[in-house]
């Protein structure tokens, strides 16, 4: 194997909490809210797929917002009305904390990369292997790497609103790979989506799936991959 492509959100990083994400934004405007309704504020913002990088599908979407959330990672305006519209079928006091949390999810603070993910793309860099990122995703996440210390490791990056084209269309794999200039047939995808990530697979990418999983009950699932490039 030649490279190794990884998802971004529930691979390499984990997002916070929904909780913590509406803390966070809410302590970060001076706001806040009585526990018991911050709380059940947190549980319904999660049950409709509000938070980005969750991995909820959001349940009950209206018809205006269902046909837009099949194609949310297309473009950053396509992203930032999905997640706000969904969000909005939670009613909360401020109609800014809206946009507020979509912001919130946006900074390196709200990621956190598993436990292994340092160790593996450094032995992959060692090793002389490329690291391409392959991201369903409606902003840009380089500043996230660059925060935690891993950008240092990635050779490309692939992100489907910067191309107009997402996971598990091969087109963006395909693009991914010709950055590495790797043949398809050398290169592992790495992913959490068996729908998503197991798109590489028709280009001939050997595909490997870890759990989207908290940070601290996934420590090692990534190594194994290093294995996989032997």
């Amino acid at each position: 194997m030649t490279a190794v492509l990884f998802d971004f959100s529930g691979t390499l990083f984990r997002i916070e909490s929904t909780e913590s994400w509406l803390r966070a934004t809410l302590d970060a405007s001076g706001r806040g809210l009585p526990e018991p309704q911050l709380l059940e504020a947190a549980r319904a913002l999660e049950a409709s797929g509000a938070l980005p990088g969750s991995a909820v599908e959001p349940v009950g979407l209206p018809a205006e917002l269902a046909g837009l959330w099949a194609v949310r990672d297309e473009s950053a305006q396509l992203h930032r009305a999905a997640y706000t519209g969904a969000a909005r079928q939670v009613p909360l006091p401020w109609p800014e904390l809206y946009d507020d949390l979509y912001e919130r999810h946006m900074t390196p603070a709200a990621w956190s990369p598993y436990p292994d993910a340092a160790e593996v793309l450094s032995a992959l860099r060692g090793r002389g292997i490329g690291v391409g990122v392959v991201s369903n995703i409606g902003w840009d996440l380089r500043p996230v790497f660059r925060h935690h210390g891993l950008d240092a490791y990635v050779d490309a990056y692939v992100l489907s609103y910067e191309h107009g084209v997402q996971k598990p269309d091969p087109r963006l794999f395909s693009v991914a790979c010709a950055a590495l200039g790797a043949d398809p047939r050398e290169v592992v995808m790495v992913g959490d989506s068996k729908e998503a990530d197991g798109g590489a697979a028709a280009l001939g990418c050997r595909v490997h799936f870890v759990d989207h999983l908290p940070v601290a009950e996934r420590p090692d699932a990534l190594l194994p991959v290093l294995d996989l490039v032997d």
